[in-house]
C-alpha cells in the first residue's frame, strides 16, 4: 500500500476521523454507518480513503466483523482526543444544555455497579444533561487504567486500578459482601460449616480464585466451587433451582434479591471492605460535558448506601 508522498491536511475530509472512530468502536462497517447516518457503501468508501491516508489496512475482516490493526489501535487515542476537543469547542459555543444534544460519553464499570447505580445515573443525567447518551462499557480494576488512557471510556467506576499520574480518582464509598441463595433452599442464616459444605458459584474475571477463597485460605479452609462466571447478571439464572451459594458485593446482591426469588444472607466470614472509586483522565476534565458527568456520577456514588443495614 505504501507510496512516499507529502500529506496536506487541507486535502482531506476531516469527517473521515468520525468514520474511523465509529469503525473502531463498533467493529462493523454496517453498524458504523447506522451510527453516523450514512449508507454502508459510503462507510466502506470512507474506509478506503482512510486506508490510503494512513497507508495501512486499519481494519481487517474476521468472522465477527472488523478487527483493528496495530496501527489503528495506535491511532485511536490520538483521533479520539482530536474529536473530543472539537466536541468541547461546540459545547462552549452552544451553551451547556444545548451542547449535550448528540453527545455520547462512556462510563466504564463492571455489571455489579451497573445493576446497583446504572438506572440512577441514566435518570439523573437525563435531568441535568438532556440530550446526552451515556454508554456503559464493561471494565474492572485490572484493565480500567488502560481503557481510560486509550480513551475507550471517559469515566470509570472500579475498586482500584487508578495509579497513573495522568488519572484522577476519588473514593466514593466502601463496599461490603453478602451471600445469595435460592429462597427454596436458603436457611434463615448461614453457619461457617454450612457455608463451606454447600456448592459455590464464583463471579470472577479470572474464573478460579475469589476473595472468599483468600479469606478461607488464611483460616486453613477451602470451599467447593461448582462453576464460575464473569457476569453478576447471570447469577439468578444459575442459582435458581440449586442449593448453591454465591458471595458477591452487597450492592449487587441487594439489587438481584429485589427482583428475583433469592435470599440475601450475611456471609459467615469476616470479609474485607473495599473502596469504590470514580476515576477519570485529568485532561478529560477540560471538556465541560465530561466534567459535569463526573460531578453527577460522583454525587450518586456518595449518596448511595454501600453498608449493610
Amino acid at each position: 500500500m505504501s507510496d512516499i508522498r507529502q500529506i496536506h491536511i487541507e486535502e482531506w475530509d476531516l469527517n473521515l476521523l468520525k468514520v474511523f472512530e465509529a469503525l473502531h468502536e463498533e467493529g462493523s462497517a454496517s453498524r458504523a454507518a447506522v451510527r453516523l447516518g450514512l449508507t454502508q457503501s459510503a462507510a466502506s468508501a470512507a474506509l478506503g480513503r482512510l486506508r490510503r491516508l494512513y497507508d495501512d489496512h486499519l481494519f481487517v475482516r474476521t468472522g465477527r466483523g472488523l478487527a483493528p490493526t496495530l496501527r489503528a489501535n495506535e491511532l485511536k487515542p490520538i483521533i479520539s482526543e482530536a474529536l473530543d476537543k472539537c466536541r468541547q469547542s461546540l459545547t462552549l459555543v452552544s451553551g451547556d444544555r444545548a451542547g449535550f444534544a448528540g453527545r455520547s460519553l462512556s462510563l466504564g464499570l463492571s455489571d455489579d455497579f451497573e445493576l446497583a447505580v446504572g438506572k440512577q445515573i441514566i435518570d439523573l443525567l437525563g435531568e441535568e444533561m438532556p440530550g446526552l447518551r451515556v454508554v456503559f462499557r464493561q471494565t474492572h480494576s485490572r484493565i480500567v487504567e488502560d481503557m481510560l488512557m486509550n480513551r475507550e471510556i471517559d469515566l470509570a467506576i472500579a475498586s482500584g486500578g487508578f495509579t497513573s499520574p495522568s488519572l484522577g480518582s476519588v473514593s466514593a464509598g466502601e463496599g461490603q459482601y453478602a451471600s445469595l441463595m435460592d429462597v427454596q433452599f436458603a436457611p434463615d442464616f448461614l453457619t461457617l460449616e454450612g457455608f463451606i459444605q454447600r456448592p459455590h458459584l464464583l463471579i470472577s474475571s479470572g474464573g478460579f480464585i475469589g476473595m472468599v477463597d483468600e479469606v478461607l485460605m488464611a483460616k486453613g479452609l477451602k470451599r467447593q466451587v461448582k462453576a464460575s462466571t464473569t457476569h453478576f447478571a447471570a447469577l439468578p439464572y444459575l442459582l435458581l433451582g440449586s442449593d448453591a451459594v454465591a458471595t458477591i458485593p452487597l450492592h449487587a446482591a441487594r439489587r438481584l434479591a429485589a427482583f428475583h426469588p433469592l435470599r440475601l444472607l450475611e456471609t459467615p466470614l469476616e470479609m474485607p471492605a473495599y473502596a469504590v472509586n470514580l476515576g477519570w483522565r485529568r485532561d478529560g476534565l477540560r471538556d465541560p460535558a465530561i466534567a459535569q458527568m463526573k460531578e453527577v456520577v460522583s454525587r450518586i456514588l456518595r449518596q448511595f448506601d454501600w453498608q449493610a443495614s
